[in-house]
């Protein structure tokens, strides 16, 4: 189980969050079997990029950019920034938010209806889990394919010495060798 003392050593610069997220982090790890050391340590530092240290669960941008985004499920008018990136991975577009409503609450409308919600802690960390689980990472964690995660989420290479500092810091805290 992951701790406030280990998300501060992964993410220095999260301060009290590391001990508001830790329980959250913890509860969603074990929901979505990030289980073992290898797959948290991707996982968490996966996530301390996108959230910028737990910083933010949403997206500073005003998601007009994913206006139209047929591939994002976007088809109505003002989808792009009712949908934009949410959660400590950045849940982002009308499908993926109906889909992770359903993982999480069994119900495709809640987060539709409110996508704040995974602004929440949460649901901030069962949503950046559960897409983990979604996307099937946790064979590519344990394989050590952390370029290949990196692609799948960022749709690219965006930040990836960021990413990889984390993931050397995360293998560290948790004795991943």
């Amino acid at each position: 189980m992951i701790t406030a003392a280990q998300l501060l050593k992964i993410m220095p610069n999260a301060g009290t969050r590391a001990a508001l997220y830790a329980p959250h982090l913890a509860n969603a790890m074990v929901e979505f079997h990030i289980d073992s050391p290898a797959r948290q340590a991707a996982f968490l530092a996966q996530v301390a990029h996108e959230s910028g240290e737990l910083r933010y669960v949403r997206e500073l941008a005003s998601g007009a950019a994913y206006e139209g985004r047929k591939d994002l499920g976007n088809t109505q008018p003002g989808d792009g920034p009712r949908f934009r990136g949410r959660g400590l991975i950045q849940i982002t577009g009308r499908a993926n938010y109906r889909d992770c409503s359903r993982a999480l609450f069994d119900i495709e409308s809640i987060l539709l209806n409110e996508p704040e919600r995974l602004e929440l802690p949460g649901e901030a960390c069962r949503s950046a889990a559960w897409f983990w689980w979604s996307r099937v990472f946790n064979p590519l964690a344990d394989a050590g394919k952390f370029r290949e995660i990196t692609r799948r989420i960022n749709g690219g290479y965006n930040g990836l010495a960021d990413r990889e500092r984390y993931w050397a810091r995360a293998k560290t805290v948790l004795g991943v060798a």
